[in-house]
């Protein structure tokens, strides 16, 4: 499932809470740790002054000397611990340093001749100062979670409009509405994008409605010649004992080619105009295959093909039988273009048809564009433009039959055809003629 862009917005401004935050409290934290060494150093510069001054008027006062660091050496206050002689280089100044595992703070001076270093223990105070820095990190942490809140509640107000247009949209799709009106949104860019939807459905609307037109002209053309033919064939009929029995059964060939034609035109122009497939009516599936195999029984003799129709009797299936003979002719055709000497077998499996055929098979490169249009897979025979398949997985798309094709050279093809429409069953889509 996709993230809504309400969530997207939420997160992405959660996120931004955070890293303000969490920048915020490393940048508190950096510049008190700061001002606090400069407030220690100001004390001991301050302290350094007062004694130097002290021991300018009372010499007598003065540190004793260290030999070990060959200086004067004195301490405030806290418990005595010695210098390490390492320190005897430090130059005149403030500084820190580390003395068993404690950080102290070391001020050098020159009296006259002499060094004098004195040390400052402020670990206690630090230790409360970090104490306190750190029970403000963890307020600051906790306004985390009222920001999850307030991050979800502001991309609530910065998507609303955007929501409101897509139900408008939804509405003007399902014709509840006939325009969307951009007056309706406060945002600028909500409102271009409601003209411009606007505008994109105006188009569709009258390009569907030429369509419409169009594949009603085209019905009522296509209708009136196949008319002529049908209404020709019945007249001869008429007098079919003069004819010999080749040209009756030519005569009821250009028939049915005639009501094959007529069924197609009626299926095609379904599809162009993107009616609901709902007529729909039970049948016997073998007599859908028996009498769609009638059409190519010459073709079939010819290549020396054998048709096996293996469908059980009593299958009966809800479905369009024009359609579903259209399918089916576009199938069998597909097969004999690519099968001679061979057998085309029909069966029924799991709710599926299977056809089988034993012809010369697709390529691995081209099996996954049969249902491309005006693709030819190489090897076969005929004129035909490379529509046939493209039609039949159109009119399995609407009917809700699933198709599936597997082939290899020298192998054969077989297809799967699942009819439990408007859910077929699971087919798979890779397997292995056998």
């Amino acid at each position: 499932m996709r993230p809504s862009l309400r969530l997207k917005a939420a997160l992405a401004l959660f996120v931004a809470a955070i890293v303000l935050l969490a920048a915020q409290a490393a940048g508190v934290r950096s510049l008190a740790e700061a001002q606090e060494e400069r407030l220690i150093r100001a004390i001991i510069e301050d302290d350094m002054r007062n004694l130097l001054q002290a021991w300018r008027e009372e010499p007598e006062t003065l540190p004793p000397m260290d030999p070990a660091m060959g200086a004067r050496v004195s301490q405030e206050g806290g418990q005595w611990f010695a210098l390490p002689p390492s320190l005897a280089t430090l130059p005149v100044g403030v500084h820190e340093v580390e003395i068993d595992g404690r950080e102290v703070h070391v001020a050098v001076a020159r009296f006259g001749a002499d060094r004098i270093y004195r040390s400052y223990d402020y670990s206690a105070f630090e230790k409360k100062f970090r104490d306190g820095m750190d029970t403000i990190l963890i307020v600051t942490a906790i306004f985390v979670l009222p920001s999850i809140w307030l991050a979800y509640w502001l991309s609530g107000l910065l998507v609303r409009q955007v929501g409101g247009l897509a139900r408008q949209v939804r509405a003007l799709r399902s014709g509840a509405s006939p325009s969307i009106d951009p007056g309706h949104y406060d945002e600028h860019e909500v409102a271009e994008l409601a003209v411009a939807v606007n505008e994109y459905h105006g188009r569709m609307a009258a390009m569907v409605e030429r369509e419409k037109e169009f594949t009603a002209n085209v019905s009522h053309e296509l209708r009136t010649p196949l008319t002529r033919i049908r209404t020709s064939c019945e007249l001869l009929e008429q007098s079919a004992a003069s004819l010999d029995p080749k040209s009756r059964r030519r005569l009821l060939q250009i028939e049915q080619a005639a009501e094959d034609m007529h069924a197609l035109v009626e299926c095609l122009l379904a599809l162009a105009r993107e009616e609901t497939a709902t007529v729909a009516s039970p049948a016997r599936l073998a007599e859908i295959v028996e009498l769609t195999l009638e059409r190519y029984a010459e073709q079939l003799e010819r290549q020396k093909v054998a048709a096996v129709v293996a469908v059980p009797g009593d299958v009966r299936i809800l479905a369009n039988a024009p359609a579903l003979g259209i399918v089916l002719s576009n199938l069998v055709d597909n097969a004999l273009r690519h099968t001679e000497n061979g057998e085309i077998r029909f069966s029924w499996k799991d709710g599926a048809l299977q056809i089988e055929d034993t012809g010369t098979g697709i390529a691995a490169q081209a099996l996954p564009h049969v249902f491309e249009r005006f693709y030819r897979a190489p090897g076969g025979r005929g004129d035909g433009f490379g529509m046939g398949l493209a039609i039949v997985k159109k009119i399995c798309d609407r009917y809700g039959w699933r198709i599936a094709v597997d082939s290899a050279e020298g192998q054969g093809t077989r297809v799967l055809l699942g009819l439990n429409a408007p859910q077929p069953p699971a087919l798979h889509e890779n397997f292995t003629i056998s």
